[in-house]
């Protein structure tokens, strides 16, 4: 099946065209700036044809008719006709505790997603554009939506329930949820695949680390406790979002500075984690050029940053009564050979052991070979995952033609 993935944001729209059955991307691309002057759509085709174009793209309906224009091209598309499309699979961020799994979407399924927007209020309502966009666009195609919340929607009351009164998770949903489900469902499942094991008897513990940065304790296949929580800002230190602090803290900055909530939440989300203590940068690249350069903040940004992620893996180690796999993915985790040694320091005693120079060739395993942890080193693919569960539930739900 050929299915177009979208992942819409407040200005933007990631996609990819992935052909399912020989699991590969016909194109993919990017729309940046929807809505604000100079609006670009960057394209590539898989044999490697580029294409960008500047226009007026005003909202998420435009946009996605700029893609399927490109698509259509004659000099840099991949299909002849629309109908050439099969499906559409979204990336969506939140299913509150509704969707346990990927989800034919219809107009219930929209209400739903609708009722959830004030637990993802920067995130879904441009998820429901895009499906509302592609159902004025492509009329009858059969479209999906995969949640980031899913892959943690099981977890155990002890690991999502908060320190609050009861009746506010039965009232508001206040749980912890988790993110990046798609990323860590699949690089977990493509380390046992490299592995040849049967992801049954492990327990693996994987760090998505990004702009935003999560990892997740995975026994047996089941998320079973996550970084981020009822919000993606707990958890781990990230580009410009704190991670876990004192929750009275901010109660006291906000009367310090005379905040609002919404100012406080702006501080918290876009001020802060690696940028707001550097002072630098958000980019791992650029933090660590400025380490080497003797930037002290920096340097402690650094070491913060190793330090959560050496935290949870001992906590989730902890949880899972063990621990088999240790998986890096995401953009500083695939890349970061720095991060990922500094990590993985003074680990032995957890089993943990770095080869350096596999960690420096970026192998797919990086563990020294008298480890008893694997160590690995994973590239995430969430889009293929979002097309596959894609052709899976249109495959069995909706009748062919």
């Amino acid at each position: 099946m050929k299915v177009l993935v979208l992942n819409c944001g407040s200005s933007s729209i990631k996609y990819q065209f992935i052909d399912t059955e020989k699991k590969t991307a016909l194109a993919k691309g990017l729309v940046e700036r929807i809505g604000m002057t100079g609006a670009v759509l960057s394209h590539q085709r898989y044999d490697g044809d580029k294409i960008k174009i500047v226009g007026e793209i005003l909202d998420h309906t435009i946009a996605i008719e700029y893609v399927l224009g490109v698509m259509l091209s004659k000099n840099h598309g991949v299909i002849d006709d629309k109908k050439d499309i099969e499906a559409v699979g979204h990336r969506v961020v939140h299913g509150g505790e509704t969707f346990s799994a990927s989800v034919l979407i219809t107009d219930e399924v929209i209400s739903v997603l609708q009722e959830n927007i004030e637990l993802a209020p920067l995130h879904n309502p441009h998820n429901i554009k895009g499906i509302q966009a592609c159902k004025r666009i492509l009329p009858g195609v059969p479209q999906v939506g995969v949640f980031d919340t899913a892959f943690h929607v099981k977890m155990p009351p002890k690991a999502f329930l908060y320190g609050i009164p009861y009746d506010l998770y039965k009232k508001y949903k206040i749980r912890r949820y988790g993110f990046h489900g798609t990323s860590h469902l699949y690089v977990s499942q493509k380390a046992v695949e490299i592995l040849g094991k049967d992801i049954d008897g492990l327990k693996i513990i994987t760090a998505h680390l990004g702009n935003g940065c999560s990892m997740a304790a995975i026994k047996h296949g089941q998320s079973i406790d996550t970084t981020m929580g009822f919000t993606p800002l707990e958890g781990l230190l990230m580009g410009t979002r704190s991670g876990d602090i004192d929750p009275s803290l901010i109660l006291y900055i906000m009367g310090k500075e005379g905040l609002s909530l919404h100012e406080a939440a702006t501080l918290l989300n876009k001020h802060s984690g690696l940028a707001g203590i550097s002072g630098e940068s958000s980019d791992m690249r650029e933090i660590l050029s400025a380490v080497k350069e003797g930037h002290k903040r920096s340097r402690y940004a650094f070491e913060i940053f190793c330090y959560r992620i050496k935290k949870y893996t001992g906590a989730y180690t902890a949880a899972m009564g063990g621990l088999d796999v240790l998986v890096f993915t995401g953009g500083i985790g695939e890349n970061a050979v720095e991060v990922r040694d500094e990590v993985c320091s003074d680990m032995e005693y957890l089993g943990i052991e770095l080869d350096k120079k596999k960690n420096e060739a970026n192998e797919d395993i990086i563990s020294a070979d008298s480890s008893k942890v694997k160590v690995m080193r994973i590239s995430t693919n969430e889009e293929l995952v979002i097309a596959l569960d894609t052709s899976e539930i249109v495959s069995s739900t909706v009748p062919a033609n």
